[in-house]
């Protein structure tokens, strides 16, 4: 079977199907697999998912990371195209988005392999302040690996979590990226302050970013990074300290006559 344009299939971890249950073929190393089988975990049809049709639960555990065996950028790319959500400030739920052109670099690391000396890096426990990292300074760079240009982007109704926010991720560097920083927010950058005295929506003079995510969105640019917690959890930190953990977005309420 064939994806639609623009899906993949999630091609990382293995599903089967054996005896009405499904199981999970995690790769550990070189030593073979750990098999997992749950009718709970099991997906709709035992066939492979294209990304975008549906986030299988397992993506969220910390386990189902380790199986990408250090590619960390083919587990973002997955997360990216299976619309992934991460869980800031205790409910606001959040979609990670690629911008095209990361979305090719992190594609064409991933297929160099975990060794590629542009893999991302995933921090430790010990960093959960981007004032931590070894070498920060105050700026606005990022260089695709230990720390990325980004954006939070509210009102988009079409956001997965179902709270019309986004987290946008981009390309930074001399390659020009349509969707990443303006001059205006690379020039005005004080992501290491409080939002409430930072000038938000400077992106939406960008055609790119208004073809995207519309003229309506709310935005305001940061620069983040990716670490681990105590229980490996995988977390999404901005340079003023708001951080998110990945997980799955809680159901849907159900509406009561249409009133709620």
């Amino acid at each position: 079977p064939k994806c639609a344009a623009g899906q993949r299939f999630l091609s990382h971890t293995g599903w089967a199907e054996a005896s009405g249950a499904s199981m999970l073929l995690i790769p550990i190393g070189l030593a073979g697999v750990v098999l997992f089988s749950s009718a709970a975990t099991r997906p709709p049809r035992a066939s492979p998912k294209c990304a975008a049709e549906a986030m299988p639960p397992v993506l969220y555990a910390p386990g189902t990371r380790a199986s990408y065996a250090g590619n960390l950028a083919g587990f973002l790319v997955d997360l990216h195209e299976a619309k992934a959500t991460f869980n800031f400030c205790g409910g606001m739920m959040f979609q990670l988005a690629l911008s095209d052109k990361l979305h090719s670099h992190l594609s064409a690391v991933s297929s160099r392999g975990a060794s590629d000396a542009q893999q991302p890096v995933l921090h430790d426990a010990g960093k959960r302040r981007m004032q931590q990292l070894a070498g920060y300074d105050k700026t606005g760079a990022a260089d695709n690996a230990r720390v990325f240009h980004g954006r939070e982007v509210r009102q988009v109704h079409s956001a997965a979590g179902g709270m019309g926010m986004v987290l946008q991720l981009s390309l930074a560097g001399e390659e020009e990226d349509a969707e990443g920083w303006t001059k205006k927010e690379l020039s005005g950058y004080d992501g290491w302050g409080h939002d409430s005295s930072r000038k938000w929506n400077l992106a939406r003079e960008a055609d790119a970013f208004r073809a995207k995510w519309g003229a309506q969105a709310v935005t305001l640019q940061h620069r983040f990074y990716l670490h681990v917690d105590a229980q490996d959890n995988l977390w999404l930190s901005a340079e003023d300290g708001c951080e998110g953990y990945l997980a799955a977005a809680p159901p849907a309420r159900p509406k009561v006559f249409g009133l709620f």
